[in-house]
């Protein structure tokens, strides 16, 4: 086995980890947007939502491009959505603050998936794509935290 060959399949476990992160925030970002009362804080969680689809969209097109077509999820998503996400039902009462405390939990774990995909040796053409990436996660998550702040002090 070439070291090429385990370059490759860290590069897959690597996308495949933040594709799953990505589908995580992906969902939490459209279920949170459905229930936020703020009309500005929910059109941004549902175009994030989309956004997480487009980057989840692209980061599976370099697993195509890298010769990997077996893409679909691990199955730890479901588990993983829970504990990152958390139980959103337990927050609905809260309103948006509490709603966005969860968001800025689950922003958290994205922002860990990214710095850890870039500690790995990769692609230059991924490893920028990786990095677009995490510099729009790491101003969504501020974004979130300072609205979550703002609603804390009212």
């Amino acid at each position: 086995m070439s070291s090429d060959s385990g370059k490759q399949h860290e590069m897959q476990r690597v996308l495949r980890s933040v594709i799953n992160i990505l589908q995580d925030s992906q969902k939490g970002f459209a279920d949170i947007g459905e229930h936020l009362k703020d009309e500005t804080l929910k059109r941004y969680f549902l175009t994030e939502s989309l956004k997480r689809a487009s980057f989840r969209g692209d980061l599976e097109e370099a697993l195509h491009q890298n010769g990997v077509h077996d893409i679909h999820e691990t199955g730890t998503t479901a588990g993983t959505l829970h504990r990152v996400w958390g139980d959103l039902k337990a927050k609905l009462g809260s309103g948006d603050h509490g709603l966005l405390e969860t968001a800025e939990t689950g922003e958290d774990e994205a922002k860990k998936a990214y710095a850890d995909a870039l500690n790995q040796e990769l692609p230059l053409p991924i490893r920028q794509l990786l990095a677009e990436q995490q510099a729009h996660v790491l101003a969504s998550h501020d974004y979130v935290r300072n609205h979550r702040d703002a609603l804390a002090t009212k």
